[in-house]
């Protein structure tokens, strides 16, 4: 196991009285859906190709759940109780203080905290529509999360879920009365939708917003959602180097999937690089948010510029991907030449790229001087949609420090094999001849404090093992590794992976053993997985195991293939069948071979040693199956051989004899129930 890549550059206070009893108060009914403002992304339009906003999903807002108050402060009772007082709402806990500026470090220029109607006249939420040209990076170094804004922009039905009922939140200079200095943002954080409240007063050196600022000096939105963003983090310079992906996810509840195209070779390799801008044009046409940047590998690269122009070390927003006809009017129509094409912006708010297509710019370009690209995809689980719909498990789990190993749950990664299988385990079945798989796990985000400093991450990764078709109890040995994500210091890792039909085990786990935290497993397949958790490590005491008995044998048989079946004019379309007990395990049928190999598992927990274990061999027919032939299995704890090549007999249990073929089996059998 490699040492784990670096992510991506990245005082309790009490309510007052009035405002404990208005947070405690019953949320205010939902205002009624009121028209979105227009947006202002402008038409693109190259070669002669008019731009027309993608098409959203339909379901894209299953993606959304309920929306749960963040530290219990409700913005409809706050709001009516500042309303009723006649004053501006000030928020206890994320105050106009240095706390919520710095977790570390002296402060620079004398920051002055300024309602917008003390920076200039007439605020705004939204000045003519909302854009991703609006927003400017400010001062920290936070274009991770500004590209990500410029992303959300870009996408109607996303933002008007981060900026909810944003109609009753805008400015009213006809109802001056009715404003009362707070806004409240939507936000997706482990496995829930959060409601951040937070009041209007922004940070500023010398009357000038010294962060996320608008092209107009009376639009606020990015402004607001920054300081949101930033009470989750814990303080503004929280957000000075961090991830986009976790902002995309953050904004849409999707999931984030990066990818290296210096390790992918995408820049010299058409075919990947056609493959990769189909999946981005995919993802882009359904509603998610891409992001692309150029890897500053040293100090001195960071900001460095091209000579293309571009910036080392800043995310940019992708805001359209399309294929783009060559030529004008009816030529363009009849031609069939395309270029795949990217529109860009970076948070600077400059046109940098000085390439061909002003700020739009060819795929090859994007995979010639930029390393990484993030996508997110929002997953769609809605049976209403036209669009592929993924069965989503979701599960909470954690990683814990136990003196006692069969409790402890931190076990490091696969380089600590003492303890590797402490950590906490996940089962799941592909139930497809062959099934495409996103799994990605994220850790619980840590606030950055002036108390505890800044919130680092874990190195976190997982392991995928496929395992016996009938597991019901946490694995104890090595079997076959299905698949591997990279280990990350990044609040999620992700991994898109194909796998045949059976069952899988996933291994969770931080770098090194002996850190603690919390983790959200979502698992999405074409199919229900059935992913639970395994808490047991072999078979329960209960009260009928002193009448009925308790397993005194583990066995795992392993049927790897056969040779040499009865054939016939089309071949075998055979599986095998593995019984034992009352308990059996079978195969997939495989069709048209004598020489099928069927690499299935099962495990069995013996009572009865003296009955062996049967391996029958079958021909799968329309109306009726064929018997092809079976093996008995002693299966003992003290047979030195593990790998038997076995000739197939019929069910005469008076005269076996020989039938056509043979089956190749690995047996492991231990009186120890946590060998396997």
């Amino acid at each position: 196991m490699r040492a784990p890549a670096p992510a991506p550059g990245q005082s309790q206070l009490h309510l007052l009285p009035e405002l404990q009893a208005a947070t405690r108060a019953a949320a205010a009914s939902a205002p009624a859906p009121t028209p979105c403002p227009a947006s202002r992304e402008p038409g693109w339009t190259r070669g002669g190709a008019a731009g027309v906003p993608p098409s959203l999903p339909e379901a894209a807002t299953t993606m959304f759940s309920c929306v749960k108050p963040y530290e219990d402060q409700n913005y409809s009772a706050l709001r009516r109780d500042c309303l009723r007082r006649k004053v501006l709402f000030e928020d206890p806990l994320f105050p106009a203080t240095d706390d919520s500026l710095y977790y570390k470090g002296t402060p620079g220029p004398t920051v002055r905290w300024k309602r917008p109607k003390d920076i200039c006249e007439d605020p705004r939420l939204f000045v003519d529509g909302i854009s991703s040209h609006d927003l400017h990076q400010g001062q920290v170094g936070n274009c991770w999360f500004v590209a990500a804004c410029s992303s959300l922009a870009s996408r109607e039905s996303l933002w008007q879920k981060v900026i909810p009922d944003w109609k009753e939140q805008e400015w009213d200079p006809e109802k001056p009365n009715a404003y009362a200095g707070i806004f409240h943002f939507h936000f997706w954080r482990f496995g829930e939708w959060v409601d951040v409240v937070i009041d209007d007063r922004l940070p500023t050196v010398n009357n000038q917003l010294i962060y996320c600022h608008s092209n107009s000096r009376n639009e606020f939105w990015c402004a607001l959602v920054e300081k949101a963003y930033a009470k989750l983090a814990g303080c503004y310079q929280a957000l000075d180097g961090g991830n986009t992906a976790d902002a995309l996810v953050d904004f849409t509840g999707g999931v984030s999937e990066p990818i290296d195209l210096t390790e992918g070779d995408f820049a010299s390799d058409e075919t990947k690089r056609n493959q990769l801008f189909e999946r981005m044009l995919k993802v882009h046409s359904r509603g998610g948010l891409i992001s692309a940047s150029i890897k500053a590998v040293t100090a001195a690269d960071m900001e460095a510029r091209l000579a293309c122009g571009l910036v080392k070390g800043h995310a940019y927003a992708v805001t359209d991907v399309r294929k783009v006809r060559l030529g004008h009017g009816l030529l363009a129509f009849f031609k069939s030449e395309k270029l795949d094409m990217i529109r860009l912006r970076n948070p600077w708010g400059e046109r940098e790229w000085n390439g061909p297509w002003s700020d739009t710019m060819t795929f090859e370009d994007v995979c010639r001087y930029f390393t990484d690209i993030i996508k997110c995809r929002l997953i769609n689980t809605s049976y209403l949609s036209i669009h592929k719909t993924w069965e989503e498990a979701r599960l909470h789990g954690a990683w814990t420090l136990h003196e006692d190993p069969r409790q402890n749950r931190s076990g490091g990664c696969i380089n600590h094999k003492d303890t590797f299988f402490q950590n906490p385990q996940y089962i799941f079945d592909v139930k497809k001849p062959e099934d495409e798989v996103l799994i990605c796990i994220q850790q619980r985000p840590k606030r950055s404090t002036r108390r505890e400093g800044k919130g680092e991450n874990l190195a976190i990764g997982f392991d995928i093992y496929k395992v016996e078709e009938n597991r019901q109890y946490r694995m104890h040995r090595l079997q076959h590794k299905a698949a591997s994500s990279i280990y990350i210091n990044s609040r999620s890792v992700f991994l898109r992976t194909d796998q045949p039909e059976g069952r899988y085990v996933i291994i969770p786990t931080t770098f090194e053993p002996g850190y603690a935290g919390e983790f959200l497993l979502r698992v999405f397949t074409d199919v229900p997985s059935n992913c639970r958790e395994l808490r047991l490590d072999e078979p329960p005491h209960t009260c009928w195991s002193s009448l009925c008995g308790y397993p005194q044998l583990v066995t795992q048989v392993h049927v790897l293939g056969a040779a040499g079946l009865k054939d016939s004019p089309t071949g075998a379309n055979s599986y095998v069948i593995i019984k034992c007990e009352g308990d059996k395990v079978r195969s997939a049928v495989q069709k048209g071979t004598s020489t099928p190999e069927y690499n299935v598992k099962g495990i069995f927990y013996r009572k009865k040693l003296s009955q062996p274990i049967t391996v029958q061999v079958w021909n799968h027919r329309v109306l009726k199956d064929e018997f092809l032939g079976q093996v008995h299995l002693k299966a003992d704890p003290d047979d030195l051989q593990a790998l038997h090549t076995l000739h197939l007999r019929d069910r005469n249990s008076r005269q076996p004899s020989d039938l056509p073929g043979t089956v190749a089996v690995h047996i492991l059998s231990s009186t120890s129930l946590m060998a396997v």
